[in-house]
């Protein structure tokens, strides 16, 4: 990992004493600054070195919920980005995991906190705080990167002087700004659907932002992917943790696959077309055994030459105890665990997984396929009652040692990164846009795509006529679990509401239950539409 730029990154934020606050039908979605004196201002960027500092807040926002870390919302002198909600609670990676994992068949969390329950059982409404904090962060994240935008105009850059090589250097930050705002809506798109679009080109003051179609934030992500393939970093010639030219290809490729989904058009082609040029651009398939993927040295035993994407976290540099990868490690452990064997300084006692994925895996005791990664002692398989630890196999997938064993840096603050984009996900794509009919993928390289994976999990190869789409969203089960694309995947094939596929808890009965189809969108946050009026609920809710 090049140190640079993650130590900017984190430590950026316990020195600027910036603050961001949500207030209704202001600027973008409802967010704008709360004290532009001290950030995002002519005085501000009299320093050449602050405008790589916003970029690196942009990526540190991604794990830390605040100023201050965590950030509490509730504690005098914390500075959480979002108004009303702890910087833990907030953290970007955590809500993606407690949005795509726990409304599936991955995941359980046993904690009682205001209505993350209902995310267990598919039974949430539009008052729940966690839905309204996923779509808060999402959209704080693009006023940051519009605000951003503004700033390094070329007028703006010409009026105080920027010179030849800075100007140059800002260009591509931009480019990476445009990504992160992209990721966000995609996010956004995803969830809920319909939602406003703004970029730096809206007006800063007080206006509704005009709801769009799901089709039309598709459309405006999609120009832009395609137009940052001319302004980003080529394949791998960024700091680690700084996106370049593939990562906008394999969200662009994500995007595809669901594009049907998102605009009722299948566009299969394009992602196997845009997987291939993922595969062949420079990024490789790690071989090296899948538990250094998830480890704390992971940004250099190997496995990063796999990560197209990765959110960092840093023992050191980080001071958020409660978001992120250190949400993801705490609150995995708990039982008969040993936390120290994690590398870890204790357990929260809170997720697991449920009876029917383990059964993704021949021997949920993880002998063969070693992705099974479970911890089943004094842990039942069956979930009786979602709030006890104990109910569930724990997942063991994430551990804060290094590879050879030895310890990280610190034992509350994790040092592994999160795999956001990774190239077996691409090899998943790619055959499954292949079987989707993808005139541009070829059946024998997929199945060659596949067998790669599953040799290095210690699986057996499958043959050509094993190579179904049931299969693929199993395997993808196995080779990206908790990795926070559960939920999308189930609604691509047609399997997270409704009652072809059951998992204990689904609809909120132990044995599980058909769910309604319109719960394949997350409502509106009511206190969103209480911001901006304009807004109109999903049907259903």
């Amino acid at each position: 990992m090049k140190i640079s730029f993650k130590y900017i990154s984190y430590f950026f934020l316990f020195v600027l004493g910036i603050s961001m606050t949500f207030t209704s039908c202001t600027d973008d979605l409802n967010v704008t600054p709360k004290d532009d004196d001290e950030f995002l201002s002519e005085t501000f960027f009299q320093d050449p070195a602050s405008y790589k500092q916003v970029l690196a807040k942009l990526y540190a926002g991604l794990y830390v919920g605040g100023n201050d870390g965590d950030g509490d919302a509730n504690t005098p002198g914390r500075n959480p980005d979002i108004a009303g909600l702890g910087g833990d609670f907030s953290s970007y990676l955590r809500l993606l995991f407690v949005t795509q994992e726990l409304p599936t068949d991955e995941a359980v969390i046993a904690w009682a906190d205001g209505t993350l329950p209902t995310l267990n059982t598919q039974t949430w409404s539009p008052v729940n705080e966690f839905l309204y904090g996923t779509y808060s962060r999402a959209s704080y994240h693009i006023s940051l990167a519009n605000e951003f935008l503004r700033q390094t105009s070329d007028d703006k850059l010409n009026a105080r002087g920027v010179d030849a090589s800075l100007k140059a250097e800002i260009a591509t930050f931009r480019a990476e700004a445009r990504f992160l705002r992209a990721f966000s809506y995609v996010n956004l798109m995803d969830l809920f659907g319909n939602v406003p679009i703004t970029t730096e080109a809206d007006p800063v003051g007080f206006f509704y932002p005009v709801q769009k179609s799901r089709a039309e934030v598709f459309a405006f992500v999609e120009s832009e992917l395609k137009d940052l393939d001319n302004s980003l970093a080529n394949a791998k010639t960024n700091e680690y943790g700084r996106v370049d030219k593939v990562a906008a290809k394999f969200l662009l490729a994500q995007i595809y696959l669901n594009s049907k989904v998102y605009t009722g058009t299948e566009r299969n082609n394009e992602a196997a077309t845009l997987c291939s040029e993922i595969i062949n651009s420079g990024y490789t398939f790690a071989n090296v055994p899948y538990a250094y993927l998830f480890s704390a040295d992971n940004d250099k035993n190997g496995a990063q030459n796999e990560f197209i994407f990765p959110i960092i976290s840093d023992g050191i540099a980080i001071r958020a105890t409660g978001g992120g990868m250190s949400f993801i490690l705490h609150a995995s452990i708990g039982g008969s665990m040993d936390a120290a064997s994690r590398g870890m300084d204790g357990g929260w006692q809170g997720t697991r997984t449920r009876k029917e994925f383990v059964g993704l895996f021949p021997d949920a005791t993880a002998t063969g396929d070693k992705r099974g990664t479970f911890y089943t002692d004094g842990q039942t398989l069956d979930i009786a009652n979602i709030s006890t630890f104990t109910n569930g196999y724990a997942v063991t997938k994430y551990i804060n040692k290094k590879a050879d064993g030895s310890a990280a840096q610190r034992a509350d603050i994790p040092d592994t990164d999160f795999p956001m984009f990774r190239v077996s996900d691409a090899y998943l794509m790619y055959a499954e846009a292949t079987l989707r009919g993808a005139s541009t993928g070829n059946l024998a390289t997929a199945l060659g795509y596949v067998n790669q994976i599953r040799t290095r999990a210690g699986a057996q190869n499958i043959s050509t006529a094993q190579l179904t789409l049931d299969f693929i969203l199993d395997e993808r089960g196995r080779e990206l679990f908790w990795e926070c694309h559960r939920r999308t995947d189930l609604i691509r094939f047609g399997k997270f509401t409704g009652g072809s596929k059951i998992w204990q808890w689904k609809g909120g009965v132990m044995n599980g239950t058909a769910t309604e189809s319109y719960r394949d969108l997350m409502p509106i946050p009511s206190k969103t539409i209480q911001a901006n009026p304009t807004l109109k609920q999903n049907p259903g809710y």
